[in-house]
């Protein structure tokens, strides 16, 4: 699992994280949501599971999560996205890495990612 460099819009942050196999895995699906907690920066933050928000996530007219096969040559990814500032206009604090969960899985890993928010939001998984 990797993230993207972050992206800016706004006052908002947002960050991809990219689900691929391992070398040697057989293909598998994922549905839904992962677990995305901050790491290493500031406060622990639980991201907040939205279908969609303004960097990312589901199209309109989609109301359910896919279901996303991933194989040698197909990858899923979910956006993670949050305000760079509070409500006073306080700079919020910048976090280092993310502990991410893929869904229905039970290993959690911690991955690079630069984002400053004080609160954010994961979307499904999606194919990419």
């Amino acid at each position: 699992m990797t993230a993207a460099p972050a992206q800016a819009a706004v006052g908002h942050r947002a960050v991809t994280l990219t689900f691929s196999l391992a070398g040697g895995a057989e293909a598998c699906t994922l549905t839904g949501y992962p677990s995305v907690e901050s790491g290493a920066g500031g406060p622990d933050i639980h991201a907040k599971p939205t279908l969609r928000g303004y960097m990312g996530g589901l199209p309109n007219d989609v109301d359910a999560p896919p279901t996303v096969t991933l194989s040698l040559a197909d990858q899923g990814q979910a956006v993670v996205e949050g305000m760079a500032t509070d409500a006073k206009g306080d700079q919020c604090a910048s976090y280092s890495e993310l502990r991410v969960n893929p869904p229905n899985t039970i290993i959690v890993l911690t991955v690079p990612a630069t984002i400053d928010a004080c609160e954010l939001q994961v979307h499904p998984v999606t194919a990419g």
